[in-house]
């Protein structure tokens, strides 16, 4: 593969990657499963690692996580909490364990002491402790700064208000401690809780983890505490004026704090100790009331771990195990075409309900009409579907031997089942797409795009909210919800409205006029354009006026915007009614220019760097990655324009020649030193 095509290729898989991320994290409708999307992830890692000068910090693989939701006080981690990397079989686990020798110089015949504990599927907290007292609740975020949940953290029975004291390492808490853990929801809770919302006409959670999330982050804490959520604690993160010896001994040290420590965790001599605990938990895991969709293993002893240190994403001396996916077979029932925001057509399998992993399974996507043909799907097939990661359902191949001459083929519309335009198909694509931008049904996506967490984030206004306002004529574009306060009578009146619930809603409505202008661009629906790219333009033209005026040339002098995006940024604002919708938006006050704290200056704006010598920490294409992402210029050589020299061991000319010039030099401590001082104040 030439440097063109691979360049041609990341864009592409980064596109499919932070698309999918969007689905999955944000709208809680994924439509591909773990392993698909890990399949992705993966070819986007192996092409960045052959053409490393490929690799730019809005890459998702230098992505820690999702960002932190705005309807919550922000909170920064004291010390960062880190995704982990993947071992989809055993082969990738046994080569874990020799990297893991390479990298500490050890010979291959070394057995090296690991803990094994199972991969709760929740979501992961961190509580921070001051003088043994919980001070601070906290989801990850983004792994740098989390949403501060604290009144609903302390409604989990499990996890305590006070440290208890007096044990084998400390005399008495440390005075201040990060304990990192995950919530989650049993199956009969999970049951429990669909059940009522049903009997309520709301809409259902897909799985444990959603429903989790979503109870996590309740603005009422009072309804958090009737979901019944509980934890695992699995770590430490900063902790002042204390170390443990290994993992092991954290762990014990969790449970004299008061902590739940998942009992299944086990202390293992060796990578083979590691494999059968894994074999074990696959074999074993419907025995649990809970969902868990892998283990993690970790090197035990702490002084290793620092020694291995991590990536930008994820630790060296961890791995997570996935499971095998769990399979069943179903009957293909129907299909049915879904219409998104931009006009794609999405066929959705519409299956006899059967039970897959603890949950059961319905509908599972089809992603386009080329996967259909691919797999040779038909109405009326035996098909085996999957739950991969335990999350997401997908149709993995028909059992062709049940089939006895009835079963229809898949046709693709020529129509659009929402408004009757015509569908069309671009050469480079896979997707089919209504050419009507006056479709109902893209209108009602775009509007519920625009209310969304990681857009408006107008908290109330949901998606039967937008429905049934769509419907009633009150709603035809994002911008007619700031007119919503005109009809409030009439929405008091709906059925289930009360004079509360409206009034919250139209509060929503107003608080959101006052939101970043990054919230704005991303909310605007833009294609091409995600969380990171509204990030990028916001911080460059200031302004949305500006925006609107720029060229493709000025767009794409921006690091890391593509001639695809600049061109989908020029013909969005040409189109007359995007036009209009921005003018009704500015006429209801919304607000179109940055503050002028979102202009400030990235930390190492201004400085370059340049990298000679082994690394410990990081590669040297992953510090140079970290230089870009705060804001600074990483070069191969040394010259007068040089701000720092990072030199490691066996460093040669470049230092030699930093030290002629008189740039000052650093070593990597100092170097991560200040790395993290402008992280924390970033």
């Amino acid at each position: 593969m030439t440097r063109e095509q691979a360049q041609a290729r990341i864009a592409e898989l980064r596109r499919l990657v932070e698309y999918h991320n969007y689905r999955y994290y944000v709208l809680d409708q994924p439509e591909i499963s773990d392993e698909e999307y890990d399949a992705l992830f993966r070819e986007l890692q192996q092409l960045e690692a052959q053409f490393p000068e490929l690799i730019t910090p809005d890459s998702p693989t230098q992505r820690v996580g999702a960002p932190p939701l705005s309807a919550f006080p922000e909170h920064q981690h004291r010390e960062v909490m880190l995704s982990l990397d993947n071992a989809f079989s055993e082969e990738e686990l046994l080569a874990f364990d020799q990297r893991v020798k390479r990298f500490l110089d050890l010979p291959p015949e070394t057995e090296i002491e690991y803990t094994c504990e199972l991969k709760i599927d929740g979501l992961a907290v961190s509580l921070t402790y001051e003088d043994g007292v919980l001070v601070v609740g906290a989801t990850r975020g983004d792994g740098v700064r989390g949403e501060n949940v604290t009144p609903n953290l302390r409604t989990v029975r499990q996890i305590p208000l006070r440290l208890q004291s007096g044990n084998s390492l400390f005399d008495a808490p440390p005075r201040l401690v990060e304990v990192r853990g995950e919530v989650y929801l049993s199956y009969q809770e999970f049951e429990r809780i669909n059940h009522e919302r049903a009997q309520a006409g709301e809409p259902l959670f897909a799985n444990p983890r959603n429903a989790a999330a979503g109870s996590l982050r309740q603005l009422d804490s009072r309804i958090t505490a009737r979901r019944r959520l509980k934890f695992w604690a699995y770590g430490v993160g900063y902790c002042e004026g204390a170390e443990f010896p290994t993992q092991w001994d954290t762990l014990q040290q969790l449970k004299q704090w008061g902590f739940p420590v998942n009992p299944s965790t086990r202390l293992v001599k060796n990578i083979q100790g590691a494999l059968d605990f894994c074999r074990e938990w696959s074999r074993r895991r419907a025995e649990l009331d809970y969902a868990t969709d892998g283990v993690v293993i970790k090197v035990n002893r702490i002084d290793l771990q620092r020694r291995l240190g991590a990536t930008t994403r994820a630790p060296r001396w961890a791995v997570a195990y996935k499971y095998p996916a769990e399979q069943a077979t179903t009957t293909l029932l129907e299909v049915r075409w879904q219409v998104g925001r931009t006009g794609v057509l999405t066929p959705v399998a519409v299956m006899e309900p059967v039970p897959v992993a603890g949950v059961t399974v319905s509908r599972a996507t089809l992603h386009n009409i080329d996967y259909i043909r691919e797999k040779d799907i038909r109405i009326g097939d035996r098909i085996v579907i999957q739950r991969a990661g335990e999350v997401i359902p997908e149709v993995l191949y028909v059992v062709t031997d049940a089939r006895d001459g009835d079963e229809i083929p898949i046709e693709p519309p020529t129509q659009c089942p929402a408004c009757g335009a015509q569908v069309e198909r671009a050469e480079d694509e896979a997707a089919l797409r209504c050419i009507n931008l006056a479709c109902p049904a893209q209108i009602v996506e775009r509007i519920r795009h625009f209310t969304s967490r990681h857009a408006m984030n107008i908290e109330g206004v949901g998606d039967k909210w937008v429905q049934r306002l769509f419907e009633l004529g009150y709603i035809k574009d994002p911008a007619d919800l700031y007119s919503l306060h005109q009809h409030r009578d009439a929405l008091i009146q709906l059925e289930r409205s009360g004079e509360k619930l409206v009034s919250n809603i139209l509060n929503a409505i107003e608080k959101s006029k006052q939101n970043s202008l990054e919230r704005l661009i991303f909310a605007l629906g833009i294609r091409q354009v995600g969380e990171h790219a509204a990030r990028l333009l916001a911080e460059h033209f200031g302004s949305l006026d500006a925006l609107m005026n720029a060229t493709e040339e000025q767009i794409m002098q921006i690091h890391g915007m593509g001639p695809e995006t600049a061109r989908e940024v020029v013909e969005f604002f040409a189109r007359p009614e995007n036009r209009a919708v921005i003018e009704k938006l500015r006429q209801a006050g919304v607000r179109m220019e940055a503050e002028r704290k979102e202009r400030k200056a990235a930390p190492f704006a201004g400085m370059t760097f340049v990298f000679t010598g082994e690394l410990q920490s990081y590669t040297r294409e992953e510090a140079e990655a970290l230089v870009r992402e705060l804001g600074g210029r990483a070069t191969s050589s040394v010259s007068k324009a040089t701000t720092y020299v990072v030199a490691g061991p066996g460093a040669g000319s470049k230092l030699q020649k930093a030290q002629e010039l008189g740039i000052p030099i650093l070593d990597e401590a100092q170097f991560l030193e200040m790395v993290q001082k402008a992280q924390r104040e970033g």
